[in-house]
């Protein structure tokens, strides 16, 4: 069994989904965990407010209260590849992630995610990822290390004032884009079934991207791809669009059946360059994860 080190934390709704305790609301939230799973939890003080409090299988569901707990997984697999610490100062650190490593704990993994990876080799337990890339992918996530200056950074992604470089490769058989050749795509996104999955819809765009061929050889393209909004698995989906769905991805365009990673085969994105001026410092920062993908 492996228990997670820091608590999770989730914000329990304005509007009560028809529970009347926290427990409730907890099944309800996590159908993957069991009544009794909860209940034991609560029993060795696993679950509790924000003020440290804890929380029984009796207290009363409470609109918009933090409720923390500390998530537990049977087996944790290993992930057998690693990061890398590209910068780091008293403000932030900006590390790669290796493919197939989650950024923060979630389902099957606790240690292995990249966030707690750095807490225990720096030894800072607020450190804490201000943005997310897919566990699939590989490249640059920036982290604060500060709590007093975190909102400032999350506030650069959701602003859209960071500048986002990536690479990918895709299949080209029988579609073969031109060196060089541009694309803007807008479009928008919404979630799918199963749940976390995403598809293009009618409507107003949400999405946007910049996407560039940088190279082809016989049967695959290199794209250089610019993210302005964040929506979740939007390059893969605008890629699709166009009629190249990444290399080695098990999502687009057809979910394929749960099973083992395959380490042989990642998926062919990469979060390459992160570019912006820092909240507290006013200063260009740009960053590089110093590697490329590979068409051959």
């Amino acid at each position: 069994m492996v228990i997670a080190k820091s608590p999770s934390k989730l914000s329990l709704p304005q509007h009560n989904p028809g529970v009347t305790t926290v427990l409730e609301f907890l099944i309800l939230k996590f159908p993957a965990i069991t009544n009794a799973t909860w209940r034991q939890r609560m029993t060795d003080g696993k679950v509790h407010w924000h003020d440290g409090s804890l929380i029984n299988t009796l207290t009363p569901f409470m609109a918009q209260q933090r409720v923390y707990y500390y998530r537990e997984v049977e087996c944790e697999p290993v992930i057998p590849f690693e990061e890398r610490i590209i910068f780091q100062d008293d403000l932030i650190v900006v590390a790669y992630k290796p493919h197939f490593l989650p950024v923060t704990p979630g389902g099957k993994y606790i240690e292995e995610c990249l966030q707690n990876r750095l807490r225990n080799t720096l030894g800072n337990h607020n450190l804490q990822a201000v943005h997310r890339i897919d566990k699939a992918t590989a490249g640059l996530v920036l982290f604060s290390v500060n709590p007093n200056s975190r909102q400032q950074y999350h506030a650069l992604f959701e602003t859209q004032q960071v500048n986002k470089t990536y690479q990918a490769i895709a299949s080209t058989i029988n579609n073969l884009p031109i060196k060089n050749q541009q694309w803007e795509i807008k479009n928008r996104l919404q979630k799918s079934e199963p749940r976390f999955l995403m598809h293009i819809v009618e409507g107003l765009a949400n999405s946007h991207s910049r996407i560039r061929c940088l190279q082809t050889s016989a049967a695959k393209a290199l794209f250089e791809l610019h993210p302005i909004t964040g929506k979740t698995h939007q390059l893969r989906l605008h890629m699709q669009s166009l009629g190249w769905p990444l290399l080695h991805d098990t999502y687009y365009p057809e979910l394929q059946p749960s099973k083992p990673d395959d380490y042989t085969k990642p998926l062919q994105l990469l979060a390459q360059k992160l570019q912006f001026i820092d909240p507290m410092t006013q200063q260009q920062r740009c960053f590089s994860s110093n590697t490329e993908l590979n068409l051959n």
